[in-house]
Formats: structure tokens, C-alpha cells, sequence
């Protein structure tokens, strides 16, 4: 939605900012809470999910089909009029309805999943694959609007939750930057799985609108 722009004296209360990421995953394939688990090793193959997606299969053998599935996750807040822009963060909810580890043990890694983001990832391997995969996410600079009114990626960051795990930082927080940043490694035969909930920062009085940016996680191994 749209509104024209009105200086911070003469703002109604029509004057809504919303803004809104979408997260989606990449998975280059190769023939709780936080947590690192072991993966039986075997040919190798490499699992990724943000949001809801597919089992990885049975428990710790990421032997699931191959391929992609699930929608794009949107992580969103609508800032009311009273605090925009006045440098509190603002939590923003989520339309994933994923709790369950994708791991394949039917562990309740993410118990409110309206207002977190399970991200895991996986890396099987046999002796002679490479010892390691990467994890990153690439985003563009700005968040924009219908009328072309932008708002820096870097207002989003990511807090880790890890209740029950000596793990918290398997995937650290972090905010998001223009470009790919590197979140994670994960060793070979492994799988790292925790909760990302999400903020704006609100740190200035934007115009009116719903503004939009699409987030992209991608793990790769050479």
C-alpha cells in the first residue's frame, strides 16, 4: 500500500510503514533449537532448509528425495504509527509453520514458529569429498517500496535461540549487509539446525508503504 509523503508533523495515522523480507533457500547438490549432529556418512549430497521445507529423510542419513520444495518464508512487521522511527526495534512475525527439526528425529526445535525461522543445514560425505560446506545468505542493499522509497537491508537483524543446546551459535546472529555474507560452516557428515526470530531496527521515519526484499540462503561444497 501506498500514502504520499507527509513530514513528521502532519502524519496521520493512515501513515503505515510495513516491511517485509522473504527467505529462500538454494541447494547445490553433490552425487531444539541450535544444534550440530552427526550424519551418516555415504555419497555425498548436501540439505538445506529455511523455513518450511522437505525431511531431509530418515533420522541422520539426509537420504530424502532429491530436489526442492516448499514455498518462499516471509518474515514481515507493520511499524505502528506511534513508534516510527523511534530506534526501538520491532519484532517481526513469520508465515512459517515449521517446528518440527527437519533432521528427521521429530525433535520440537522451533516451538513458535509465527514468530521464528528454523534454518538448518546438512553435509554428507565420504572420505574423499571435500572436509567442509559453506553456508551464506546474499540480499540486495534496500528494502523497496511501490514508489520506490528504500529502506537499508542492514535495519534487519536476526537474533539465535538454543534453549536445551550447548550450541547456541551453530548459525550466528547477524545482520543482514548488501551482497553474500558467510553464516556458517558445516563439516563434513554434519547437520546444524537452530532458531532465527527477526528486527527492524526503525531507526528513522520512513514515507508511507510496504516495502519488500528477498533474502537467499545457499550452501555449497567445491
Amino acid at each position: 500500500m501506498s500514502a504520499p509523503k507527509t513530514s513528521p508533523t502532519s502524519r496521520s495515522r493512515r501513515h503505515l510503514v510495513q516491511v517485509c523480507v522473504a527467505l529462500c533457500c538454494l541447494g547445490e547438490w553433490a552425487a531444539a533449537h541450535a544444534w550440530s549432529l552427526t550424519v551418516t556418512g555415504g555419497s555425498r549430497r548436501l540439505y538445506l532448509h529455511v523455513g518450511n521445507g522437505a525431511l531431509a529423510g530418515s533420522s541422520g542419513r539426509l537420504d530424502g528425495a532429491v530436489g526442492s520444495s516448499g514455498p518462499v518464508n516471509l518474515v514481515q512487521v507493520a511499524v505502528p504509527v506511534a513508534a516510527l522511527g523511534n530506534g526501538v526495534d520491532q519484532a517481526m512475525t513469520s508465515n512459517s509453520t515449521e517446528n518440527i527439526s527437519r533432521y528427521g528425529d521429530g525433535y520440537n526445535t522451533c516451538p513458535d514458529p509465527a514468530r521464528q525461522v528454523m534454518v538448518g543445514a546438512g553435509y554428507r560425505r565420504n572420505g574423499s569429498a571435500p572436509a567442509s560446506a559453506t553456508l551464506s545468505v546474499s540480499s540486495p542493499a534496500d528494502l523497496i517500496n511501490a514508489s520506490g522509497d528504500t529502506i537499508p537491508i542492514s535495519e534487519i537483524r536476526w537474533t539465535v535461540s538454543a534453549p536445551g543446546s550447548g550450541n547456541p551459535n551453530v548459525i550466528p546472529a547477524g545482520t543482514f549487509s548488501a551482497g553474500s555474507q558467510t553464516l556458517a560452516t558445516v563439516p563434513g557428515n554434519t547437520y546444524i539446525e537452530n532458531c532465527h526470530s527477526f528486527f527492524y531496527a526503525n531507526s528513522a521515519i520512513r514515507a508511507a508503504g510496504t516495502y519488500n526484499a528477498r533474502a537467499t540462503y545457499t550452501l555449497t561444497a567445491p
